[in-house]
């Protein structure tokens, strides 16, 4: 502890006077806020053991708030915070932004895993939570269905309305995140919080809005997606209303593309870099994942379409992600970035017509039912039954 009561930034984070001196006060609250998690999903699971805390929110995640008689006190401040809508909440606006981003289902679905998954692997320190809880490197087609299945519920109309299975989902994601830094706590030694902050510490769960939000907007307009201005301010809101629902400080939630590049910046330049594992995770995600799905979309013979494949997956994390962070992922280079960029205008263009010849509501309509239907087509090729790792027996945060 400092003399004037503020406690240093975790010892392992570099930069951390640079962030001070380039981002002023946001660079302070970016730092103090890596000892700072979700104090009130973490009392619900510190509560669970005998007080019916785990019993409530389960019914509360699955019948609606409306099941939850009589709740606990830490209940109870959860079930206030999540209920209290905020002053600046606009749900029109989160319809509008669900309708864009679903109007380019294939596009999104491709840079989520090329470009966001990928930006957050760039910090071995806000990927150890996962790791230490099986959940890094292993199965990551099936790490990535599962963030599809709670994009699709949030992704949709009326799907952060109260007691939605957007809004329902979120809060599964935001007690997976308490189950985790518990399991932590009781069960790792190792867990070095004067060099590392605490698990899953309030940055990384803002940085968390950034990869859904920016990365994946400047890497679909990569591969020629334009966006108005009106539509990308409510995709901001969507993800501003989704921080304060997964328990994201008002102080760090993002609230428009300048407070996401802001995340994005302080994320990266506080990072210590990726470590063998990020390397692992994203060689994994592309050649056991995003390369076989690119792939089945290719002409050509099975050899050639699986060689083409891994090269473009490559190709596009190098465009989306930049050589730097792609040299310390050890992200393979070649001609293919090259091509990548070259298609950019011609890709525009053919969106364009696309917009021009369907219309936009035929379009949205259609990316709808194409999202639905491809996640169902990827959940049976997985031998998925579950949508959220909470519903897997055994797994840290399971609710069964």
């Amino acid at each position: 502890m400092s003399t004037d009561g503020v406690r240093p930034a975790p010892t392992a984070l570099p930069h951390a006077a640079l962030a001070v001196q380039r981002y002023g006060a946001a660079g302070t609250t970016w730092l103090d806020a890596m000892w700072r998690a979700d104090p009130l999903a973490d009392a619900v699971v510190a509560d669970s053991a005998g007080a019916g805390a785990a019993q409530a929110v389960r019914a509360m995640m699955t019948d609606g708030i409306g099941a939850v008689a009589d709740p606990p006190e830490t209940v109870q401040a959860l079930l206030a915070q999540l209920t209290r809508e905020p002053e600046w909440l606009d749900r029109d606006r989160l319809d509008r932004a669900a309708d864009v981003l679903v109007r380019y289902t294939a596009q999104w679905g491709l840079v989520l895993g090329a470009a966001s998954l990928l930006r957050g692997a760039d910090n071995w320190i806000a990927a150890k939570p996962l790791l230490l809880t099986g959940r890094y490197g292993h199965q990551p087609a099936v790490r990535s269905i599962e963030v599809g299945s709670w994009l699709s519920q949030v992704v949709r109309r009326g799907g952060m309305a109260l007691d939605a299975p957007g809004f329902q989902h979120t809060v599964r994601v935001r007690m997976i995140h308490a189950h985790v830094r518990r399991f932590i706590r009781r069960t790792v030694v190792d867990w070095d919080e004067p060099a590392w902050g605490v698990p899953i510490p309030q940055p990384y769960m803002a940085f968390t809005l950034a990869e859904f939000g920016h990365v994946s907007l400047a890497a679909m307009a990569d591969l020629g997606v334009r966006l108005r201005d009106d539509e990308l301010t409510d995709i901001y809101h969507l993800w501003r209303y989704v921080g304060h629902v997964i328990g994201v400080e008002e102080a760090l939630n993002p609230t428009c593309e300048a407070d996401q590049v802001r995340i994005e910046e302080l994320y990266a330049l506080t990072s210590p870099g990726p470590d063998a594992y990020s390397r692992e995770f994203v060689r994994a995600l592309t050649e056991d994942y995003l390369a076989p799905q690119l792939a089945t979309m290719l002409p050509g013979p099975a050899a050639f379409r699986s060689t083409l494949a891994v090269r473009t997956m490559y190709g596009m994390t190098r465009v989306f992600l930049g050589d730097e962070a792609s040299d310390a992922l050890e992200v393979p280079d070649g001609r293919a970035k090259h091509v990548v960029r070259a298609l950019r205008p011609a890709l525009f263009a053919a969106d364009q017509a696309r917009l021009l010849l369907v219309g936009r509501e035929r379009a949205t309509r259609r990316g709808y039912a194409a999202r639905d239907r491809e996640l169902a087509r990827l959940k049976a090729e997985q031998a998925m039954e579950h949508d959220l790792v909470d519903a897997v027996p055994g797994a840290v945060g399971a609710t069964a």
